[in-house]
């Protein structure tokens, strides 16, 4: 029997001394090595995906694997993935670990440092199990999953009041609709308002399952209200003070119940980072984040995903950005949104209509929201590119074709929105390639009001120097009241009782002063002689 082994370790040495161990093992076949909890889920997610044949029969995880704690790591594996064994590496293997290795799921224990006979029997004992339990699996077993279950959809809200349990109910309702078996979970531990929303009292929270270390579809069901829709809700606790019960291992663990039961869960994180909603944001097949197109929201949306990368939750480019209350005129549009956040914006916008929902929140019965409404249409399509929605069933469901008409016409609308762009780019090119012509007339213009000025002085200077020759003055006069920048030449002549004179100036190109025509501008002007007394 070839034994397949997948290892999770975050410490390069230990990597290496594991790979060439295992390289001895008779019939062993050796993974990949992946260094983060993350990266390993991920990788069992994507085998089971294809085929329970492909998950490996052994999963060896180092103790200081992380970013997830590695005893919650080996019970998430567990339940997520029971046909694989899963045996824990520590460096200290005392009795205590052992047994709260076996609680949680491993199938054995390995020391550190590594020997060949332990970890030999270690894998064999593990693959030998994994064998069994996986001869007892039958295609369509509902003694355990095959994979890793229902599709788990997060909706987080990049501030209050942004529309995110809006958002949520409305997800989890299109996938009931559908036909689906569909959860929905209301993880804002200590503002939750998805009761608030579809008129629900109902004493029991998930608080009631933080201290159940094995959750079991009865009890399970027991926490949780069935809605007149179908939808089953585990609502956050009523008192918010019990937030705190809800810890990582606990958080994990009902999410993993949840999955087990539910082809589609739907969590609704509200606003506010803790360890409960990290921990299903990083078990998400899909997270959305909703935000509005303002800059205050964008702002907080950006912090959102940049924090959730600094804690190893989850990256920007693996997130879906919404914008909800999105209008034509507003400046902030979802490309932008998506540059700056470095997130994957939904092709779906949600319109700002809240008149549409006014009436049926103040009711708290978000679940009548009218079919023709434009923001039910628009989620309820968003729902579809999730992929928690079909077409087909998006129609059976009571809104598909009219979801999709507006799913169309906002592409048309992103599409006139670019028409529109471009226009104004082209006539941007356009008046930039007028601009010289324009500079050019301006020129031209200017250029003949100096040689009209130019006109006016001579003539001025020719009158005042033809009176100052009649007065007994010198001809030179006339010059007195010429701007320096005009070069004249000013001569007067003597006829008998009269006096000529003429001045010929020169005419400034654009700027006086700098450079002349080389023609000369003529005035003239003649005079009587002025006997003195």
């Amino acid at each position: 029997m070839t034994i397949r082994i997948l290892g999770g370790i975050g410490d390069a040495d230990t990597a290496r001394a594991l790979t060439t161990l295992l390289a001895q093992l008779p019939a062993a076949e050796p993974g990949q090595v992946v260094t983060d909890s993350t990266a390993l889920l991920n990788t069992l997610g994507r085998l089971a995906d294809e085929s329970l044949d492909e998950l490996p029969e052994v999963v060896l995880v180092h103790e200081r694997i992380g970013p997830v704690p590695a005893l919650e790591l080996i019970r998430d594996i567990g339940m997520r993935f029971p046909a694989a064994g899963v045996v824990l590496m520590s460096q200290a293997p005392t009795p205590d670990l052992y047994a709260a290795a076996m609680d949680v799921g491993a199938r054995g224990v390995v020391g550190m440092p590594l020997s060949y006979e332990e970890l030999a029997s270690r894998v064999t004992a593990a693959a030998s199990w994994a064998s069994g339990v996986r001869r007892h699996l039958s295609p369509g077993g509902a003694e355990f999953p095959s994979g890793p279950g229902g599709t788990l959809v997060t909706v987080t809200g990049a501030k209050g009041g942004v529309g995110t349990t809006v958002a949520a109910v409305q997800l989890a309702l299109a996938a009931r609709a559908a036909g689906r078996a569909t959860a929905l979970v209301d993880m804002d531990l200590q503002a939750g308002d998805v009761a608030s929303y579809l008129e629900v009292q109902f004493r029991r929270s998930v608080a009631d399952l933080a201290e159940i270390n094995e959750i079991s579809p009865r009890v399970l069901q027991d926490a949780m209200f069935t809605h007149p829709t179908g939808l089953s809700l585990l609502l956050a606790p009523a008192e918010g003070e019990r937030s705190e019960d809800i810890t990582d291992r606990a958080a994990r663990q009902v999410i993993n119940a949840l999955r087990s039961r539910f082809e589609v869960v739907v969590v609704d994180c509200g606003t506010q980072m803790n360890g409960a909603n990290a921990v299903a944001v990083e078990m998400a097949d899909t997270a959305v984040l909703v935000t509005t197109p303002d800059v205050v929201a964008v702002r907080g949306a950006k912090r959102m995903v940049r924090m959730w990368d600094r804690l190893q939750i989850r990256k920007a480019e693996d997130t879906v950005l919404l914008i909800n209350r999105h209008t034509r005129t507003t400046e902030i549009q979802p490309p932008l949104v998506e540059r700056i956040t470095g997130t994957k914006a939904a092709k779906s916008v949600v319109p700002a209509a809240y008149r549409e929902l006014q009436p049926v929140v103040d009711a708290g019965r978000l679940q009548d929201l009218d079919t023709r409404s434009t923001v039910k249409q628009a989620l309820w399509a968003l729902a579809a590119e999730l992929g928690i929605l079909h077409s087909k069933s998006l129609e059976l469901a009571g809104g598909g074709r009219r979801a999709a008409r507006h799913q169309a016409r906002q592409k048309q609308r992103l599409g006139r929105r670019g028409r529109s762009a471009g226009d104004q780019g082209q006539a941007s090119i356009e008046f930039l390639g007028m601009v010289p012509t324009i500079l050019i007339v301006l020129a031209l213009v200017w250029q003949c009001v100096l040689i009209g000025y130019t006109f006016s002085l001579a003539g001025n200077a020719a009158d005042k120097a033809a009176r100052a020759v009649a007065t007994g003055h010198s001809c030179e006069d006339g010059k007195e009241d010429l701007p320096g920048s005009w070069e004249a030449t000013i001569t007067c002549t003597t006829d008998g009782d009269t006096v000529q004179a003429k001045a010929a100036l020169k005419a400034p190109v654009l700027f006086p002063g700098v450079a002349s025509f080389p023609f000369t501008v003529h005035g003239s002007a003649g005079a009587a002689k002025e006997e003195r007394p």
